[in-house]
């Protein structure tokens, strides 16, 4: 007896935040020409076809919700056949094929507790108002995992994600099917491993996806007749990569995948599926565990969001970075606990449920007055504004492409520090408590190897802008 052959192509779709923020708006990005900025140019490239083509509904895909954000804005008709796709799989199948990311692209392990929840709640509320659903599985920043990460996964409902196949502690894992890892608290929660070689394939060997039928042949079918006994059980392979990938960062690519998912696999009798509507029929019943602080584009664990490591060997900067966003972390975090004392005795769930303000359920004075009463002076609902509106930039600042090249003087990292300007100077109009020159002191040691560019100097700029309410000026 033949089992059933699957196949499921995973697209996280995300770039990084590219907005000024004091304008909300991304400056004029001369790299990009004709285009704008890099966002236009990857929505005409990318984001517009696959959606034209139909191919959000034939993948399992992430959108990361602050690129959710600037799409909402600038391009709204995209979404339309991105969620009747969505939707649509809901009525045929039971489960939909989109799952949610983490709010802000954090290094999930390397974040604080608190931290971990918020960006876990943040993506699951932008989620719920995105698709008017309740999201079943998570994207996690980099597949950056810890047993912790994946414990907040479960405890807010969710039921899998998706992890490179060296994050397994094993040296005999099947991709093929889903596994339960053993979570602190007694519970279960789903991992589906990705196909290194095919998604190495997919990603970067351009000669491998010309011919669509080609791809399907040569490189997936074979996967499912490797021994008798593994082409009798039911299998499914994962493809992960950038979503970008389909016709940004290589061309033509969308209508590779357009042509992979509704041709060249239903040619050869496998079946084009995603996670939630495998795990219908095929749970996961072996148990295996993860190998802590590991993620996909890095074998070094999370070390290239942290330090030096063979991805990025010009890192030094790297720690001392984190260690400073880290000390002013705690600066922040306290001026806003000790300023809502008085209203809240529990100032973090109140930035946990600051998501509804951010996907535009509820307006800021509508949240403040619902959560916390209606007996708020003016100069006290200004100054709570302040401080939630702070603890988002806050969080921004973790955005992990600031870490992720291997040098700092570049725009990712440059945007983290204008967030963290712009947190400390939104936590001084609130409290007449002025940080900066701690900051400065945290960040001096941050240096570019190539240009001696210093992340204060940044800082300064930054929060001299934010000061005078002047923008960013266009870039080069």
């Amino acid at each position: 007896m033949t089992g059933k052959k699957a196949v499921c192509i995973h697209g996280h779709f995300y770039q990084p935040p590219r907005e000024d923020p004091l304008t909300g708006e991304i400056p004029l990005e001369r790299g990009a020409a004709p285009f704008e900025n890099w966002n236009e140019k990857i929505y005409a490239h990318c984001y517009e076809p696959n959606a034209a083509e139909g191919n959000f509904g034939r993948v399992s895909f992430n959108i990361g919700p602050t690129l959710n954000l600037w799409l909402e804005e600038k391009h709204p008709e995209f979404f339309t056949p991105v969620i009747q796709a969505d939707q649509e799989n809901v009525r045929r199948n039971g489960v939909g094929n989109a799952i949610a990311q983490a709010y802000n692209h954090t290094i999930l392990p390397l974040a604080s507790d608190y931290d971990k929840v918020t960006q876990v709640r943040w993506g699951i509320d932008e989620f719920e108002c995105r698709f008017g659903r309740k999201p079943q599985g998570m994207w996690l920043p980099e597949t950056g995992a810890d047993l912790k990460s994946l414990q907040v996964l479960a405890d807010h409902g969710l039921e899998f994600t998706i992890l490179a196949p060296w994050q397994a502690d094993s040296e005999n894992l099947d991709v093929s099917k889903p596994y339960w890892v053993q979570l602190p608290d007694g519970k279960r929660f789903t991992v589906f491993f990705y196909d290194a070689e095919l998604s190495m394939r997919v990603s970067f060997d351009p000669g491998a996806t010309r011919n669509a039928d080609g791809f399907a042949i040569n490189y997936v079918q074979p996967r499912f007749f490797n021994g008798p006994e593994k082409s009798q059980k039911d299998q499914l392979y994962m493809i992960a990569s950038d979503g970008e990938l389909y016709g940004h960062h290589q061309r033509f690519r969308d209508k590779f995948l357009q042509y992979l998912t509704s041709e060249s696999f239903d040619n050869l009798g496998i079946e084009v599926t995603y996670p939630a509507l495998w795990l219908k029929n095929h749970p996961a019943v072996d148990e295996i565990r993860i190998r802590e602080n590991t993620s996909w584009s890095c074998h070094h664990g999370v070390m290239r969001w942290k330090g030096v490591c063979g991805c990025a060997a010009h890192g030094d900067w790297k720690a001392y970075l984190r260690n400073a966003f880290d000390a002013l972390s705690v600066e922040l975090d306290d001026l806003y606990t000790s300023a809502l004392a008085p209203y809240t005795q529990d100032a973090w769930e109140l930035r946990h449920r600051y998501s509804r303000v951010l996907c535009q359920k509820q307006s800021l004075d509508d949240f403040v007055r619902a959560e916390l009463g209606g007996g708020l002076t003016q100069v006290e609902s200004e100054r709570i504004h302040l401080l939630l509106r702070a603890q988002y930039e806050r969080q921004r600042m973790y955005t992990s492409c600031g870490w992720f090249f291997d040098d700092f003087d570049r725009i990712e990292p440059a945007n983290n520090v204008a967030y963290a300007a712009q947190a400390i100077w939104l936590t001084y109009q609130a409290t007449q408590v002025d940080l900066s020159e701690k900051a400065r002191g945290y960040l001096r040691a941050v240096q570019s190897w190539r240009t001696g560019l210093r992340a204060d100097v940044v800082f300064d700029e930054r929060l001299q802008r934010a000061r005078s309410g002047s923008p960013i000026s266009e870039k080069a």
